[in-house]
């Protein structure tokens, strides 16, 4: 079992990595940390990918931004990924991403914690988001509007 401390540097080797260049496969990524001397597995990677809110576009992986304002609720460097946000029923809501890109953004969502949201399922290009009722759908819509500017 990994201490806090050794998943900290890792994620950030991780980090080091992707801004140093293009990496399109998770098997290079893991490579390339156990030359680092880190002791990783494909789901590790995978993991920390996730935790890290990574998206992979087009093919290859590109960390977000700014990991910490977005958790603080700064949605702007998701914005481009976002293509659509539409009412399905009373309380269900569909947000159409990039390919690649739902589960950042719903990642993002679930940081967020608003009161309105009672849950998130993300896929490849698109999230749905649960609210209690029509009201609270319609607060979420408005302030999923007003970030994304959909």
């Amino acid at each position: 079992m990994l201490t806090d401390r050794q998943q900290f540097e890792r994620r950030n080797a991780i980090v080091r990595i992707l801004r140093g260049g293009v990496v399109r496969r998770q098997s290079d990524l893991a490579q390339l940390l156990r030359r680092d001397g880190f002791e990783v597995t494909q789901s590790s990677v995978s993991r920390d990918l996730r935790e890290l809110g990574v998206l992979k576009a087009s093919g290859r992986y590109l960390l977000p931004p700014d990991e910490i304002s977005r958790a603080n609720g700064d949605f702007g460097a998701l914005a481009q990924f976002v293509r659509s946000v539409r009412p399905a029923g009373s309380s269900l809501t569909v947000i159409k991403t990039s390919i690649g890109a739902a589960s950042s953004v719903a990642v993002a969502l679930d940081k967020a914690e608003w009161p309105e949201v009672v849950g998130t399922i993300s896929g490849d290009d698109t999230i749905f988001i649960a609210t209690l009722d029509t009201r609270a759908q319609r607060r979420v819509i408005e302030r999923l509007n007003s970030l994304f500017r959909t």
